[in-house]
């Protein structure tokens, strides 16, 4: 069985094609963890809580229960099918500040599996 490429826990560049898919809040205060790393390093917007900006895609993981992750983590699916140019390396979104496990952000992302261009965390 073929390995998949899995997201490294630490991202600290990119490759042109690549975006780093990081966990936000609505407000797009990236203040701290893959946030934090999004805006210094990978063009993220302070104010911007959804989607694409610069080489970073953030979904929002701050705003409630799984059940309020999942709406954006299947429009960022349906993005990633239509930029199929683009790599997304997923970082463990909500694990971290939202206080997630990963038992629980994982299934977010089963329809991801499918998608050649999305790079999940090991486990996911």
């Amino acid at each position: 069985m073929e390995q998949k490429r899995t997201t490294p826990e630490h991202i600290t560049s990119l490759q042109p094609n690549e975006i780093f898919v990081f966990g936000s809040n609505l407000r797009g205060m990236h203040g701290g963890g893959a946030a934090y790393v999004a805006l210094r390093k990978f063009g993220a917007i302070m104010g911007q809580g959804v989607g694409l900006q610069g080489q970073s895609y953030a979904i929002p993981t701050m705003q409630g229960g799984v059940e309020t992750i999942k709406p954006y983590v299947d429009e960022f699916i349906e993005f990633a099918k239509q930029h199929p140019t683009l790599t997304f390396l997923v970082t463990r979104i909500g694990c971290g500040i939202a206080g997630f496990s990963d038992e629980e952000i994982s299934p977010l992302f089963e329809k991801a599996h499918e998608i050649e261009n999305i790079i999940l965390p090991p486990g996911w």
